[in-house]
């Protein structure tokens, strides 16, 4: 069995940070093998690290408590760069050299697009806990194929696409403006906005595209003012979301932005600054105390990293969650064999509880989302944190909110 210097290195730093003796049996020939893949560098990083972290951190605790069918977890990391090719590169070496029985991973929808397929092929579960183009789950569906081996545990652009439209239109605004980054995440998140508007019978006054990297959106943002916008809805990650906001204030231009969900990453409130306070994104987590578990999980991840604060709190629960749900799965199933694990998956009759949720039958054969939008919340960039942007939904935090049946 190979096993990298990184890879035992940092399973044995987690451990050590959680105050648990390192445990060489999860390096044994029985250990159960899954894959944990997303960008590690590169402008994605933040995301995919505290994807990496939370996952770490879940199979830290379910090794602690006997793991799995009395084995323990071995998470064989790998990073694709948030490049489509090295993702697949990773998910046929992740299958066919390291003998995965899942992977859990994909920050980027166009790596996931490009990678799952193997996975597909090979009938062994893949689980995207951060990417969330809406054709994910959808890519490998009846009647076309028999089984679905992807899933799914974060807010799909469809879902936070309506919920985006649906606030601009309560707070009253008439002209919106859509902007997005060129990758298959933004341009498939710019088509979704566009849908639900016309639904709505309405069409944006601006539709306006930005490059990953994009430092200066001034002719973007004059484009949409000309227009008469009254409203932003920006698709894209941190970094060039935040610059949207220094262009407006550039410009002397202050309207009302509703974001994707990674205005909430770090990056986007270091490099925004106070022209990112106010900006609201659909989140399935917020990184505050009020629940017991979130504090637990919270503690746990300060402690173990040795910092302050998740780079990007979504990515970090999300990836805790998926552990223990494909943990779960592998229990139910009693084998690792990756048809089995499917099975239970799509019909999982133990309650799994996380962090963003208590999961209940998450997923069934038609349905591989495990988060609807009753599940997810609107966070606001106030003076550094993200918090809720609804009093409401702090004063319920505790609420668990069951998901919804007609979720697709």
């Amino acid at each position: 069995m190979i096993v990298t210097k990184r890879a035992l290195v940092g399973a044995l730093l987690c451990a050590t940070a959680l105050g648990v003796a390192p445990f060489h049996a999860a390096f044994a020939a029985d250990a159960i093998k899954i894959g944990l893949t997303g960008p590690y560098t590169g402008g994605s990083s933040s995301m995919g690290v505290s994807m990496r972290d939370g996952a770490k951190l879940a199979a830290a605790e379910i090794n602690k408590n006997g793991g799995v069918l009395g084995r323990q977890i071995q998470l064989v990391e790998r990073d694709d760069e948030a490049k489509n090719e090295v993702g697949a590169q990773v998910a046929q070496e992740l299958i066919n050299k390291e003998k995965v029985v899942a992977t859990v991973g994909f920050i980027n929808t166009g790596v996931a697009l490009a990678a799952q397929r193997f996975y597909q092929e090979a009938e062994i579960p893949v689980f995207n806990n951060v990417a969330t183009g809406t054709v994910i789950t959808e890519q490998f569906k009846a009647p076309d194929y028999d089984n679905n081996y992807v899933f799914r545990n974060s807010a799909y652009d469809v879902l936070q696409a309506g919920m985006m439209v649906d606030e601009a239109l309560r707070q009253g605004f008439k002209k919106i403006a859509v902007l997005a980054d060129s990758t298959n995440y933004g341009q498939l998140g710019r088509e979704d906005i566009e849908k639900q508007l016309a639904a709505k019978k309405m069409k944006a006054v601006a539709v306006e595209k930005f490059n990953i990297k994009d430092v200066d959106m001034t002719a973007q943002l004059l484009k949409s003012k000309e227009a008469g916008a009254d409203v932003i809805l920006a698709y894209g990650i941190g970094p060039e979301l935040a610059q949207i906001t220094n262009g407006m204030a550039k410009l002397g231009w202050k309207v009302p932005m509703i974001a994707s969900w990674p205005a909430s990453m770090q990056s986007f409130i270091d490099i925004a600054g106070t022209n990112g306070n106010g900006v609201v994104m659909p989140q399935t987590f917020i990184e505050d105390k009020s629940v017991p578990k979130r504090a637990a999980f919270l503690d746990d991840y300060y402690k173990a990293y040795g910092v302050s604060k998740i780079p990007t709190p979504v990515a970090g629960a999300q990836g805790y969650d998926s552990i223990y749900l494909i943990a779960a799965a592998i229990k139910q199933a009693g084998s690792t064999d990756g048809p089995k694990i499917r099975a239970a998956l799509e019909n999982l009759n133990t309650k799994v509880e996380g962090v963003v949720t208590t999961y209940d039958h998450p997923f069934t054969d038609k349905d591989h989302n495990a988060i609807s939008r009753n599940m997810v919340v609107f966070g606001k960039v106030q003076d550094g944190k993200i918090v809720y942007a609804n009093p409401d939904d702090a004063k319920n935090a505790s609420t668990v909110r069951v998901k919804e049946k007609s979720s697709n």
